[in-house]
């Protein structure tokens, strides 16, 4: 029986992605790959407004507009999306961040005029109404309290947005609050929808089995014939001020089993030189069992029952966090004293090369994998589209994350991981 051997992380190459990139004369962006691999297509519409954009004291609308967005048309019947693509053997989804809200479906190729129709209309005569409205805020609500009320750590990630933030949106979080949705009226949400929902604000992304010569023609047919609205899609320009000295909260939930603690940390945006150090932290912190919070923290000191970090970067100023979940009988003292020393220690020690190719193969296979399927290419090209500004940048990525070194790490670690940059948040039984 012989061992695969698992790759160093310079030895892992990508192919660059051949895309297209044009813009409508209505402002809607749209990138091609054409892939012959499978005879299928995947479709991305990515729409530049998230949780960050949300209206003042309307927390959720973004998330709101995630769900009408299947809730029929001018043309078509409520959860027309689901007839199109699951009868016919694909699928369907969407997601609303921070940053983004994207809506995709991945379909046999012959079908692609089919859903570039069904998404530019949905997009043009989307029916927005008082019935449509009352519904899907319910169901919006529900969950929150499936996912943040119910959950036994739900709540944390919703007060850490809020704390580390004294200013920027960002500290709404993207769910949505359940006071601000019941105050919310169908003028506040049409007015939403004006704002955001227009070309000029997407970017359209195709991936797979396709002609492109035919496939933009069907784009300017079917997306190029929507207006482009007057004015200008409005802007978050609020920038977070500098944080200069620790804040400190503790939080009591009903139902927290075992006490938690999370440090949250300023971090640059995405698109930020540092960010793929601080996706390369992430790794080396918090990816697994074999990470160094996981196997310091829960099989060495036995303090914790869990214990990870991410690097959540943003399209502006994000976070870095770090949580842990306690062993019972624990004390949050002896976590605070066992993350702390973690972080002493990479920003003290360089890591040795082996622990770092190791690192730097993860994240790699990561980047690999996702370029698996249709969608996971298309996915990346959004997100890069939108979140990080520039999606040649999903050619760039496994060249920078090759070229970090353990100095990299050290320099951001220190740069960053400072107790005036960081809150800190105790949540703990009630």
């Amino acid at each position: 029986m012989s061992l695969t051997t698992i790759p160093s992380a310079a030895a892992i190459v990508l192919a660059p992605l051949q895309y297209t990139d044009r813009t409508l004369p209505n402002g809607l962006r749209v990138l091609l790959v054409e892939d012959h691999r499978v005879p299928s297509v995947a479709i991305n519409v990515g729409y530049k407004v998230g949780g960050k954009d949300d209206p003042p004291g309307r927390s959720g609308f973004a998330h709101l507009f995630e769900h009408l967005m299947f809730k029929g048309t001018a043309n078509t019947k409520s959860e027309t999306m689901d007839r199109l693509t699951e009868d016919v053997g694909g699928y369907n989804n969407a997601f609303t961040a921070e940053d983004i809200t994207n809506y995709y479906e991945v379909v046999p190729a012959n079908y692609l005029e089919t859903l570039l129709w069904a998404e530019a209309d949905r997009l043009a005569t989307l029916n927005v109404t008082q019935a449509n409205f009352l519904t899907e805020r319910e169901v919006v609500i529900g969950e929150y309290g499936q996912s943040v009320l119910a959950e036994p750590y739900g709540m944390l990630g919703e007060i850490v947005d809020r704390e580390s933030y004294t200013t920027h949106p960002y500290r709404r979080g993207v769910i949505g609050d359940p006071d601000n949705l019941h105050a919310a009226t169908l003028a506040d949400v049409v007015a939403f929808h004006q704002t955001y929902y227009r070309p000029d604000n997407a970017v359209l992304v195709l991936v797979g089995d396709f002609d492109p010569a035919q496939a933009g023609a069907w784009i300017d047919k079917y997306f190029g014939a929507i207006a482009k609205p007057a004015g200008s899609v409005p802007r978050v320009s609020v920038v977070e001020p500098k944080q200069t000295a620790e804040r400190r909260f503790t939080y009591h939930g009903d139902n927290v089993p075992l006490p938690a603690l999370e440090y949250a940390y300023h971090v640059p945006a995405a698109n930020a030189p540092d960010a793929v150090v601080l996706d390369m932290i992430e790794t080396i912190l918090g990816a697994g069992k074999s990470s160094r919070l996981y196997r310091s923290l829960v099989y060495d000191q036995q303090i914790a029952s869990n214990a990870y970090a991410s690097a959540d970067t943003r399209q502006q100023p994000g976070l870095f966090t770090f949580r842990t979940i306690l062993n019972k009988g624990k004390a949050v003292a002896d976590a605070h004293a066992a993350l702390d020393a973690e972080i002493a220690r990479l920003q003290s020690t360089p890591v040795d090369a082996a622990e770092l190719d190791k690192a730097k193969t993860q994240v790699a296979s990561s980047i690999v994998r996702s370029r698996a399927t249709y969608n996971g290419i298309a996915l990346a090209l959004v997100r890069a589209a939108v979140v990080r500004g520039d999606p040649g940048q999903v050619n760039s990525d496994l060249a920078q994350l090759q070229a970090v070194t353990s100095a990299d790490i050290m320099r951001v670690a220190k740069t960053y991981f400072m107790p005036t940059n960081r809150t800190v948040v105790e949540y703990l039984p009630k």
